[in-house]
């Protein structure tokens, strides 16, 4: 170990954050289920590439399946015929698995984001979704894949499962519902913009996207694109969404210590309640969930800033905080009438701006540019169409833009 190394500590290749998740799993952040993962340098290197390609089930073949020793992927071309893939050591990468299985070879357990009001289904994240390869040496070039190894050391794509041959002479494949990617246009940062999104395979390959996601025809090969990851791509496993945050880029990211100042600062210019004049304060980001009696609300039509009142509704905040409609006592526009909350995951953000800016119609504040930015990104659900979601939350956004600029009333004296 150099002495640069013992003085910072691990080498830090990035973070992949869960969309929905702001700043904790609703049950909470435990072992390697949580809402946001590490990928730091392992002590020994488990990279994998690949190596010899058995075209017919020799047994060789066989043995490179049913060794516990050996990485191997399998092609399943016909109920007689199976395509196996021997993978060896690869001393130069550190790898890490993702999928809802618990067992041991996954790094990140992730399940699947059930969105405000949602209702959980049968989930449609593989067991072993997707893995991820750091290079161990700088500039740690990071690559991601569809499928994981099982516990087991091996990838089965079954008969239906889309596969082809290479021009290099490889076996190639999509998993059922799919990995897909979207790079950011430019650096994740204030001037960024949205990518398109692209379906990886087993091998790292980037085509377009299926007709459905789990379509047997794979899309076109986007030859000028690769499976690299860079600050701000994101990974949809069908069912979650993750965000990948390189080290260099989370240290120009604010942090929870900044949004905790940038809520004080708000705190500290006393808005106040135009009906009530009573003063309203953002809650501390460890009660970002629970209705406080200083809670600023919002009409979201028009971005007017109250106190909780019963001007022209409901007497039960709760009740209202479903989004009746109300009347906003100083514009007299219709809307949905909801608590605000404060992002409190900051690596979503994509600069350190005021939180100006809310979502509708769940009402979580961050900067304009942070906003402006998410309003954009057009999500994945499932396997239902895409739709630009709330990133601390993942609901659908609505109304003319997806957010509003919120106006807050200054205290009288």
């Amino acid at each position: 170990m150099s002495d640069e190394e013992k003085v910072k500590g691990p080498v830090k290749y990035g973070e992949l954050i869960v969309l929905g998740c702001n700043g904790s799993l609703p049950g909470g952040d435990m072992a390697r289920r949580k809402s946001r993962v590490c990928l730091c340098r392992r002590t020994k290197a488990n990279g994998v590439k690949a190596g010899t390609v058995h075209a017919t089930y020799t047994d060789q073949a066989a043995m490179a399946v049913s060794s516990k020793e050996q990485h191997s992927i399998s092609y399943a071309t016909s109920r007689a015929h199976t395509v196996v893939v021997e993978y060896t050591c690869d001393s130069s990468a550190d790898m890490f698995q993702i999928g809802r299985s618990t067992e041991n070879t996954i790094d990140f357990v992730v399940t699947d984001t059930v969105p405000p009001e949602g209702e959980a289904g049968q989930s449609t994240i593989s067991r072993f979704a997707c893995r991820i390869t750091c290079q161990r040496s700088p500039p740690h070039t990071t690559h991601v894949y569809a499928a994981a190894f099982d516990s087991s050391r091996n990838i089965f794509l079954g008969e239906k499962a889309a596969k082809w041959w290479t021009q290099d002479g490889q076996m190639d494949g999509l998993t059922t519902n799919g990995v897909l990617v979207m790079h950011p246009g430019q650096d994740f940062g204030q001037g960024c913009r949205p990518g398109t999104w692209r379906e990886v395979s087993v091998c790292g390959n980037m085509f377009t996207l299926r007709q459905t996601r789990s379509a047997q025809q794979r899309g076109n090969a986007v030859k000028e694109e690769s499976n690299v990851l860079v600050d701000g791509s994101l990974i949809d496993l069908c069912g979650a969404t993750l965000l990948w945050r390189t080290a260099d880029g989370l240290s120009h990211t604010p942090t929870v210590k900044h949004l905790e100042a940038l809520r004080q600062e708000l705190n500290a210019g006393r808005p106040q309640c135009p009906v009530g004049f009573n003063t309203l304060a953002f809650p501390s980001l460890r009660r970002k969930d629970i209705l406080d009696d200083k809670q600023p609300w919002v009409y979201l039509r028009c971005g007017h800033v109250h106190g909780y009142h019963a001007w022209g509704g409901r007497q039960n905040p709760q009740a209202v905080a479903q989004g009746q409609e109300r009347e906003c006592p100083m514009c007299r526009t219709r809307g949905s009438y909801v608590p605000l909350w404060l992002g409190c995951e900051a690596a979503f953000y994509v600069d350190a701006g005021t939180p100006s800016h809310a979502f509708v119609p769940c009402g979580h504040v961050c900067s304009e540019k942070t906003a402006s930015y998410w309003r954009r990104v057009l999500l994945p659900h499932g396997t239902y169409p895409f739709q630009a979601a709330c990133p601390f939350c993942f609901q659908p956004l609505g109304g003319d833009s997806g957010i509003v600029r919120l106006i807050f009333q200054s205290p009288l004296d």
